[in-house]
């Protein structure tokens, strides 16, 4: 059937087109989506010297037995060992092979103001220590975390000469003496899981010297233009709320031009910074939530992952009092990842067993009706007649199959189950990221900073 005449002239399409390719070019080069690879689900601060390469082991075993003296890992997670083996035993692997998946070895608040050698020596060790990381990983000689690096002192007045000077000595002696490319683990001297905090970030201008900074580490230690990226850790209220009245995050990212790999929510400095008592400082605060639904609005379709804070609230004491910090803990994390914050900072060992057990039960727990949705989606003859019970949109069936892809990039969902359920793991992660370069099979389980296997 004829239908009308166009009205619009002819060519009117191509005229589109040019008027558009400056938006279409920044779209692709600020808004490309999700990777698709893996990301940690924790980070794990530990001050700069008291790290060893054996300091993910030993985390991994104090995990463990703090998990054993509270009954065992059911027990800790309040079910019946019988009714949820697979969990219970994924997460009792995971606490001996990869207790740690990021580790920040800290050279900022926690660690202090010292003396410039002892600063020195520390930034100096700190390289050699992430080296052995990468050592370890590659040759399965002991647990090793897939992301490591280190948060130095942030780019204010006070502290700016040390953080550039702490970034210089780790950087160079990390190129230079890591050993890495001898070892045939690194082309450029630099592990792939390589990760750098950039904190208290309250002015676009910190981040363009930060990327100036980079690229001057680029032309004197011979590395690959862009390939040092860093993180961004959000503390100050100029990040939310700049003084001219603007949302600086946008503004930020760009400035950083591709390499800002992840923003942090930094729990005690931003409430503090607005005047919240310490007994009512706490991820769940309405402060908090307001925070971080600014940030996670400023990085969606960004590519940059979004972290949550900590609790400062630590499973140490006598029984009554773990049992209570880690329900907290194992509250905060869950709640953590219904909002869609799927990493956050644990501080110490003990909460390792809270963090692994609420993630891989929350990965597990709606992979069933997930999986069934996606089948269904999948199966759809005639688009806009649903035979299924819930009528998914594309949206919507592509949170479904990120959700499943998060779910087996942090091993708490396999391969073998996405085959048994009907769905093949490539097609469920071109769902899940659309143009996502097709960089990691299901075994990879890569990240943007590692192309390794956990």
């Amino acid at each position: 059937m004829a239908g009308a005449a166009p009205s619009l002239p002819a060519g009117f399409g191509h005229r589109a087109d040019l008027l558009l390719a400056g938006t279409d070019a920044d779209l692709a080069r600020f808004l490309p989506g999700d990777s698709g690879t893996r990301k940690p689900v924790h980070t794990c601060y530990v001050l700069a010297d008291l790290v060893t390469e054996r300091t993910p082991a030993e985390w991994g075993v104090a995990a463990s037995s703090a998990a054993g003296e509270a009954g065992g890992l059911a027990a800790l997670a309040g079910v019946d060992d019988a009714a949820a083996p697979d969990l219970v035993e994924q997460v009792a692997r995971k606490l001996r092979e990869e207790p740690v998946e990021d580790l920040r070895l800290d050279l900022e608040d926690g660690y202090g103001e010292r003396p410039d050698a002892e600063e020195d020596t520390d930034a100096v060790r700190a390289a050699h220590t992430v080296a052995a990381f990468a050592r370890n990983r590659a040759s399965g000689a002991a647990p090793a975390p897939a992301f490591a690096g280190i948060r130095f002192k942030c780019f204010e007045a006070a502290t700016r000469a040390h953080g550039l000077r702490t970034l210089d000595l780790f950087l160079s002696t990390l190129v230079r003496e890591g050993g890495l490319t001898e070892a045939g683990i690194s082309e450029d001297g630099l592990p792939a899981g390589l990760v750098l905090t950039l904190p208290k970030v309250s002015a676009v201008e910190q981040v363009a010297v930060m990327v100036e900074a980079y690229e001057a580490f680029e032309d004197a230690l011979g590395l690959p233009a862009g390939r040092p990226r860093f993180e961004i850790q959000m503390e100050t209220p100029a990040m939310i709320l700049g003084p001219d009245g603007t949302y600086p995050i946008p503004a930020m990212l760009r400035a950083a031009e591709g390499r800002v790999s992840a923003l942090h929510y930094g729990t005690y400095d931003y409430s503090a910074s607005l005047g919240i008592s310490g007994q009512f400082q706490s991820l769940e605060h309405p402060a908090a939530d307001h925070a971080k639904n600014v940030m996670q609005v400023a990085v969606a379709g960004t590519g940059v992952r979004l972290l949550d804070g900590s609790t400062n609230r630590l499973p140490v004491g006598d029984a009554a009092q773990r049992r209570e910090t880690w329900a907290l803990h194992a509250s905060l994390v869950r709640r953590s990842l219904e909002r869609g914050f799927y990493q956050g900072w644990d501080l110490h060992a003990h909460q390792l067993p809270t963090r692994f057990l609420t993630n891989y039960a929350f990965y597990r727990g709606a992979f069933d009706d997930a999986a069934r949705r996606l089948v269904a989606y999948a199966g759809r003859s005639v688009p806009g007649i649903e035979t299924a019970d819930v009528a998914d949109e594309p949206a919507t069936a592509r949170a479904l199959a990120r959700y499943v892809v998060r779910g087996v990039l942090c091993g708490a969902v396999s391969e073998d189950e996405l085959r048994e359920k009907g769905l093949d793991p490539e097609t469920v992660r071109a769902v899940a990221n659309p143009g996502a370069a097709a960089s990691s099979s299901a075994g990879d389980r890569t990240s943007p900073e590692t192309g390794e296997t956990p």
